[in-house]
């Protein structure tokens, strides 16, 4: 099973782009994040038409996550327990919850599209809901793998933050921005340290997913790693590869982001197996 994540920064001004990337990739289910539409404004004949199924959860122009796939999804949750809210508080006093978080299972693997909040500046609110967002994910995360051990499990999206160093084109460019600040890699840390792991940077050790639109960011090779797979031990021994795809950043309206890639080898079920003897049918 091919898996794959990628924001596409506005699903309707890029419907082709990632339509025809998921039929000539061979793609079997694709996250997606900032899809910035509402499920009346989704483009779902265009994917309906080349034998995609799409779950999404979009509220606005804003955000907004959503699943394609070839192969039946279940147990779709728009939210996780304890999820935080942004913005103006409601008349019950809650804040309202953003289209971030989308889970499905598909073949037995647990999977979620995320679209971490950005954080804006290290003194904006928007940075402190960034922090809690990741904790609550990481105390589900936690309490999720408690309880189904043996389940594939991987947590794919933008995750709005540069763990390392050398997943930013020059580290003084951010001094004292976001992305890069000890807080949020201390919280990315956690998803390490409860049991998940970054399967693809063992099989791609460099390259960016993210490029400015402005200033030849691109052109220059300027950018960002912040869209990741972090996979349980039993989704991290299903991987046999991985990638990122590169070359979905050139050409006519790209997106910033592009998509990262990791294939499965799932074990083959008994329906599968068509040249069985029929006595065991």
């Amino acid at each position: 099973m091919r898996v794959a994540t990628w924001n596409v920064n506005s699903i309707r001004a890029r419907v082709g782009r990632v339509v025809d990337w998921l039929v000539r990739e061979d793609v079997d289910v694709l996250a997606m994040q900032e899809i910035k539409c509402k499920e009346s404004q989704f483009p779902f004949e265009a994917f309906h038409d080349t034998g995609y199924e799409v779950v999404l959860h979009g509220l606005n122009q804003w955000n907004g996550v959503a699943f394609a796939s070839r192969l039946p999804m279940t147990e779709a949750a728009n939210t996780f327990t304890g999820m935080p809210g942004f913005g103006k508080p409601l008349d019950d006093g809650s804040l309202p919850l953003e289209a971030r978080a989308l889970g499905v299972t598909v073949d037995g693997v647990r999977l979620w599209s995320l679209y971490v909040p950005n954080g804006r500046m290290l003194d904006d609110p928007h940075y402190v809901y960034k922090l809690a967002w990741l904790k609550e994910l990481a105390t589900q995360t936690q309490a999720w793998l408690a309880a189904h051990p043996t389940q594939p499990l991987a947590l794919m999206g933008d995750w709005n933050i540069a763990p390392l160093d050398t997943d930013v084109w020059d580290l003084s460019f951010f001094d004292g921005a976001t992305h890069v600040s000890p807080p949020e890699r201390a919280a990315f840390e956690v998803f390490e340290q409860i049991g998940l792991t970054d399967v693809v940077r063992p099989l791609v050790p460099t390259g960016y997913t993210y490029w400015d639109y402005k200033q030849l960011r691109f052109p220059r090779n300027e950018g960002m790693r912040i869209d990741f797979i972090l996979g349980s031990q039993p989704f991290a021994e299903l991987v046999s590869a991985a990638r990122i795809d590169r070359n979905e950043r050139k050409g006519d309206a790209p997106s910033d982001h592009v998509p990262v890639v990791v294939d499965l080898d799932l074990p083959a079920s008994a329906e599968d197996d068509d040249d069985r003897p029929m006595i065991f049918g």
